[in-house]
């Protein structure tokens, strides 16, 4: 009886060793440069891959997914089938992939999941829509990824929505804090419901000296006068200079009479 059995089972063997070596082998031929095989080939040859690769076993996905990260082309299908596939499978790709459009990056954050979405938090170079997109979902855990990303770009819409968001999750205003992006308008914004060392780094990041500022335009105050401050830019820029960067609305609303004063009582 042992016999057969040992028979079986080499039989089942040897289909596997085969189509590991085909693994192999299409991701030889996928990975060949421009000058041996032209792009309708390697997309046929891709389509065939993507094949193999829906019953192969996720350390045989995720071998082949690592044979591939450091392409600078992959054919889409493929593409589409290892960005959506298990984190680990996803995770050289997700990291490292040059081969990846803005659209390959938005459509895995669309259908894949929050370890997905963290992994490519975390990649290096992201673009505007891309942040954007991942913002849309509002976890806290991708945003505060994003915003600790050096290398990402946000839009200022993104930095708005963070900002708005932070109201209800704190622990993201000290990330705001470190991005460049981060306007004076925004900091005053986020700085009534900062902590007492934030709201510090606000006042010594983005106060302007009133002295500094109206000595510097004393002299334009008379001109918009004469002007009937007729000019709305020119009015916009002076009242701001002559409210010293306070948002008046958010004044009338807190118990404290001044920026100096909340920071005082928070320490």
């Amino acid at each position: 009886m042992s016999e057969p059995r040992g028979r079986a089972e080499e039989g089942e063997a040897r289909p596997l060793r085969a189509r590991r070596a085909l693994l192999r082998r299409l991701a030889d031929v996928v990975s060949l440069p421009a000058s041996r095989i032209n792009v309708f080939e390697r997309s046929v040859v891709g389509d065939l891959l993507v094949d193999v690769l829906r019953t192969a076993s996720t350390d045989e996905r995720r071998r082949v997914a690592e044979r591939l990260a450091p392409l600078g082309e992959l054919p889409d299908a493929l593409k589409r089938l290892l960005l959506r596939d298990e984190p680990e499978v996803a995770r050289p790709l997700l990291e490292e992939c040059a081969a990846l459009s803005d659209a390959d990056l938005i459509g895995c954050a669309r259908d894949a999941g929050l370890e997905h979405r963290l992994m490519m938090a975390a990649r290096r170079g992201l673009s505007e829509v891309v942040t954007e997109a991942l913002f849309n979902w509002a976890e806290e855990a991708v945003i505060a990824a994003v915003l600790r990303n050096d290398t990402a770009r946000l839009p200022q819409s993104a930095i708005e929505s963070v900002i708005a968001l932070s109201r209800q999750a704190p622990a993201l205003c000290a990330l705001i804090l470190r991005r460049p992006e981060l306007r004076p308008s925004g900091a005053y914004v986020m700085f009534w419901w900062c902590e007492s060392d934030e709201r510090r780094v606000i006042l010594q990041r983005f106060a302007v000296s009133r002295e500094v500022m109206q000595s510097s335009v004393e002299d334009v105050f008379a001109l918009a006068a004469e002007e009937g401050w007729s000019d709305p830019v020119a009015r916009k820029a002076l009242q701001f200079i002559e409210r010293r960067q306070r948002n008046r609305a958010a004044v009338a609303r807190s118990p404290y009479a001044d920026l100096e004063a909340a920071v005082a009582a928070a320490g």
